[in-house]
């Protein structure tokens, strides 16, 4: 019996290049691993050496023990498993909402103590994580990955519709929306829906609220955010920042710009309206002006009967309605309700103060 397993063993050494060196004493197997011995070993041994310490069950093979913890580490509330307890302690709190770490600056509060080191760095400004090749530094090292690919030009993140890839996954899932035609964002004020969380901001800030934090230095105007104002600020310095690849024409907003490359040189695409064929450059400007055809004006005013076709005219209407006052002098801070008074004002305004500083010097 015994000269006839290791004659069989014999053969399977010949057609095998792998040294078996570990030989089983029971049945005369051999292995070419320590290892795999013995792990083989434990199919002769009847004894389950592997306990569960949570129940009373035992098992031959360790993966099966740990095969069966999972049984203990199952959510209850979605059904799904984990590793360790504690790893379902941290899952838990998804469905409970519990935070239990808090910040000590703003206190904002999280589930993880990882998550909240994560965000303490946007009060200390601590930045670990540096590019190699631009020296740009990042809070995590998820940010710095995605950052990368812009080196690398790497766009793991394919549509499966357009093949169009993507350097974030966050970028993709908005870009199937585009297909899907899907919008789970909604306003509460106007039921209008929207396919990315942002726009959705972007429209209550500028269509439902009249806060407005940012000032131009130069005539007082207030904007609600610091794009506006940035824009606005060139038609005082006459600058020019979007330049044309194809010739030396500049444009002080990217929408001239637009406009330029497709009359000039018929890159891009035209919004065409099927009703007159007149051409836009931007989507939106093309359903405005469809509006106008229908004959549908969907921005009411709330103080009286007036409706209007884009919801920048209904605001500068309302504006005869309430004592908001737009526009603020950049030196002495007085606000005013039209642009002509504070450009008058803010000129005398600073001849006075220049004045007045003049003065104090001499003095």
């Amino acid at each position: 019996m015994r000269t006839k397993a290791v004659s069989k063993d014999i053969t399977r050494c010949l057609h095998d290049d792998k040294p078996r060196p570990y030989l089983c004493v029971v049945c005369d197997k051999r292995f070419t691993t320590e290892g795999n011995l013995k792990w083989h070993k434990q199919t002769h041994n009847v004894d389950k050496v592997y306990s569960c310490t949570r129940c009373e069950k035992t098992f031959s093979h360790q993966n099966e023990l740990w095969k069966h913890m999972n049984i203990h580490n199952k959510c209850i509330e979605c059904g799904k498993c984990f590793s360790s307890n504690e790893k379902l302690t941290v899952h838990r709190r998804v469905h409970s909402g519990d935070k239990p770490f808090e910040c000590a600056v703003c206190s904002k509060r999280f589930t993880q103590i990882g998550n909240l080191a994560v965000h303490s760095r946007f009060h200390s400004g601590e930045k670990p994580f540096e590019c190699a090749v631009c020296r740009k530094r990042f809070t995590t090292k998820g940010n710095l990955t995605v950052h990368c690919r812009i080196h690398s030009g790497e766009k793991p993140y394919k549509c499966h519709e357009c093949d169009k890839a993507f350097s974030h996954s966050g970028t993709l899932y908005s870009h199937i929306r585009v297909h899907t035609g899907e919008k789970p964002y909604k306003c509460l004020e106007c039921d209008k829906s929207f396919s990315q969380s942002v726009n959705l901001q972007t429209h209550k800030r500028c269509v439902h609220s009249n806060s407005r934090l940012y000032d131009c230095p130069y005539c007082g105007r207030q904007f609600k955010n610091s794009h506006d104002v940035k824009v606005h600020v060139y038609t005082h310095t006459g600058a020019k920042p979007y330049s044309c690849r194809h010739c030396s024409d500049c444009f002080t907003h990217y929408g001239q710009l637009k406009v330029h490359l497709l009359r000039s040189h018929n890159e891009g695409t035209w919004f065409t309206c099927h009703i007159c064929q007149k051409k836009f450059y931007h989507s939106g400007h093309l359903k405005t002006h469809l509006l106008r055809h229908e004959g549908v004006k969907p921005y009411v005013c709330s103080e009286c009967p007036m409706s209007f076709f884009i919801a920048s005219n209904m605001k500068r209407h309302q504006m005869k309605h309430s004592d908001f006052k737009l526009f603020c002098c950049g030196s002495c801070g007085k606000y005013f309700k039209h642009k002509d008074y504070v450009v008058r004002h803010f000129n005398r305004c600073s001849i006075k103060l220049e004045y007045v500083n003049v003065f104090m010097r001499q003095d």
